[in-house]
């Protein structure tokens, strides 16, 4: 019995080991990478490194694929711009949901309606937080949770106020699932809307993700004015009348107005 489960003390020790060598490896290459001030070759990389250029390439490799690093046509490797997305996402997630909540908490409690915090995600919308007000209805949904960009009103805000190579890229991604009879179905039909929500300053999901439910959405800008995060307002539409609309859209606007001017906006 002793033999046996040093044995396998043993090599599940060594398994965890190989697993967390792989990624140390790779991290190791990203640091180095990091460090430098001009493109780095395999031979470079693999002697800094003390490792086989055959176990540097396949790193490398996978690395590349995920868009991590950048092979340019000097055959030299640099960091790829994927870091530069994931920094800055990870950087916007902690500094707006702190920096939102105590505005987001004051305009839920004035509009009594169901309010989200939400980033984009390719071409999808996670909710970062969620606060409900003390009614009798209000919207299901919960932190984390994803939902398509084209029929939220949070990722609409944020689609149309992202840069033109940005939108782009999304636009090419988008499947148009209709989740309801209100969904857009194509490409033009959300452009037109992207259109109207840039010169309006917000977004209607107009029964477009589920019946029976409107939300308003608006977008959080950083000091460079691109959008880092949205806050949506949703309610039954008996109760979220589009008489309502305006007026509720345009406390929407000023909150998250107060909240870029935290970021530098």
């Amino acid at each position: 019995m002793t033999t046996r489960l040093t044995r396998f003390s043993t090599e599940h020790a060594a398994s965890r080991t190989y697993k967390v060598q792989s990624i140390d490896r790779a991290v190791a290459m990203l640091n180095l990478l990091a460090r430098s001030d001009v493109p780095m070759s395999l031979t470079t990389i693999s002697t800094q490194l003390q490792l086989h250029k055959s176990t540097v390439q396949r790193v490398l490799r996978v690395l590349e694929g995920h868009h991590f690093v950048s092979f340019n046509a000097n055959g030299r490797y640099t960091l790829g711009l994927r870091l530069n997305d994931l920094g800055n996402r990870a950087l916007q997630q902690f500094n707006v949901r702190d920096r939102a909540l105590p505005h987001f908490r004051m305009l839920v409690a004035e509009i009594m309606e169901t309010g989200h915090l939400c980033v984009m995600q390719g071409d999808a919308v996670v909710y970062l937080d969620k606060i409900a007000p003390s009614r009798s209805v209000c919207m299901t949904s919960r932190i984390g949770k994803t939902n398509p960009v084209h029929c939220t009103s949070v990722g609409k805000a944020l689609l149309a106020f992202s840069s033109s190579e940005l939108q782009e890229k999304i636009l090419a991604d988008i499947k148009y699932e209709r989740l309801t009879p209100k969904t857009h179905a194509n490409r033009k039909a959300l452009l037109r809307d992207l259109e109207v929500i840039r010169r309006r300053g917000y977004a209607i999901d107009d029964e477009e993700i589920e019946e029976g439910v409107r939300c308003i959405g608006a977008p959080i800008l950083n000091a460079d004015g691109q959008p880092v995060a949205a806050i949506s307002l949703s309610g039954p539409t008996f109760r979220m009348t589009m008489h309502r609309v305006p007026a509720i859209a345009k406390r929407l606007v000023s909150c998250c107005a107060d909240i870029s001017k935290t970021l530098g906006y």
